[in-house]
């Protein structure tokens, strides 16, 4: 299953808590949690590149599966991380704690990231 598209986000679920959770200010999590985010993926075989653009604020990340990368949070943060392909459908990453699960199923894509006992859960729609 190719995750190559573009999709808008249509619903996301605990932003605050978790936001609050990895420590982004209130006026940046108020600014960004009614923001409609894109977010963009090339996928050339185990590369991929994925762009995620809220509002003014653009992150670009690229990795290939089973190799250390640096990615950059949602804080800013750069972290290292090793991506993982589960199944033909699922890319799961962890790192300070956290753990990422991006899945994809038709024109749905999920994004879950789980810290302790808080879950953000956002879903995102091609377009």
């Amino acid at each position: 299953m190719s995750f190559a598209g573009k999709y808008e986000l249509q619903s996301q679920e605990n932003f605050e808590p978790f936001m609050r959770a990895l420590g982004l200010p209130e006026d940046q999590i108020q600014k960004g949690k009614d923001l409609k985010s894109i977010t963009e993926i090339v996928q050339d075989g185990k590369k991929f590149t994925v762009t995620v653009t809220t509002g003014s604020k653009v992150i670009k990340n690229q990795f290939t599966i089973g190799e250390e990368s640096e990615v950059e949070l949602m804080t800013g943060e750069k972290v290292k991380v090793v991506v993982q392909m589960e199944g033909n459908n699922k890319l799961v990453a962890q790192a300070k704690g956290m753990k990422a699960v991006t899945e994809v199923n038709g024109d749905l894509i999920s994004y879950t990231m789980t810290m302790g006992d808080l879950t953000l859960k956002r879903v995102s729609k091609r377009i």
